[in-house]
């Protein structure tokens, strides 16, 4: 069995301490007869003792601690390699177009960066805006590559996928706090959106920042519903939106690194595209 950081730790100082005193007692006694100096050799080797073996508990935690932040970050990268292979599968049963959801999470990231975003916060909305439509697993095909207009019922079930995707990640301990943006994205800066009804800047930052990648990703990539549309057009749709759909200060923030953001759309997917074609 495998000893544990902790008790290996302690292990190794009790015999060095032990080591140590025996050793240094003895040569102390063979050597020095007088009283007085001894004492004071006492006092300095316990001194140096102190010392040394700092030096070596330090270095000994510092190497462990390391070693369990590596064991950590591969984790961590396990973790989101695998929900980044659902992502793709997802976003292939739902024909969207070049890897959607890796591309609106590059995008919304660097946007949340550029609003001052960082540390946790940003790596929980980053994982966010890529299972921002996780909750869409619970529709049937039959809407979700529907090519023309939802109808009313169909809207309706449509309209339930952001809470089902909250419901979903709050079951998940280490995806919890990622739950923002698949809950709120589809809420409105004026109140009209859904599925709460929020307004303003009761809106999550991080559903408000990932809204305004999505509509432009959406408007700007060919859906099974309808045509690509030109990028000026796209354009001046955002500022006509900016403070009744959108966030209108994230809005102006997108379009002054607009250049920026869209180089990001086009960056390779770091994991490999799932083929939709049947494996022979």
């Amino acid at each position: 069995m495998r000893t544990s950081p902790p008790l290996r730790i302690a292990g190794i100082y009790v015999l060095v301490a032990a080591v140590w005193i025996w050793c240094s007692d003895r040569v102390v006694g063979l050597l020095v007869s007088d009283a007085d100096l001894r004492m004071e050799l006492q006092t300095l080797k316990g001194w140096f003792f102190v010392l040394v073996t700092g030096a070596m508990l330090f270095w000994m935690i510092r190497h462990d601690v390391r070693r369990l932040e590596r064991s950590n970050r591969r984790l961590r990268a396990g973790r989101e390699q695998a929900l980044r292979v659902l992502v793709a599968a997802m976003d292939v049963r739902h024909q969207e177009t070049g890897h959607h959801s890796e591309r609106v999470a590059r995008m919304a990231a660097e946007l949340a960066r550029l609003d001052g975003v960082q540390g946790r916060v940003l790596d929980e909305l980053r994982l966010g805006a890529l299972l921002h439509d996780i909750g869409k697993l619970a529709l049937p095909d039959t809407i979700l590559t529907k090519p023309g207009p939802l109808d009313e019922e169909e809207r309706a079930l449509m309209r339930q996928h952001p809470r089902i995707g909250h419901e979903l990640l709050q079951q998940v301990d280490f995806l919890r706090g990622s739950s923002d943006v698949p809950y709120s994205h589809h809420e409105r800066w004026d109140g009209g959106g859904y599925p709460q009804g929020l307004r303003g800047e009761e809106i999550p930052l991080a559903a408000r920042i990932f809204s305004v990648i999505d509509v432009w990703d959406a408007l700007i990539t060919e859906r099974v519903y309808k045509p690509a549309w030109p990028e000026d057009r796209v354009l001046d749709y955002l500022r006509e939106v900016a403070g009744s759909q959108l966030d209108p200060r994230l809005v102006g923030l997108f379009l002054d690194n607009y250049a920026t953001l869209k180089r990001l759309a086009a960056t390779p997917d770091v994991v490999p595209a799932i083929s939709p074609q049947p494996v022979a």
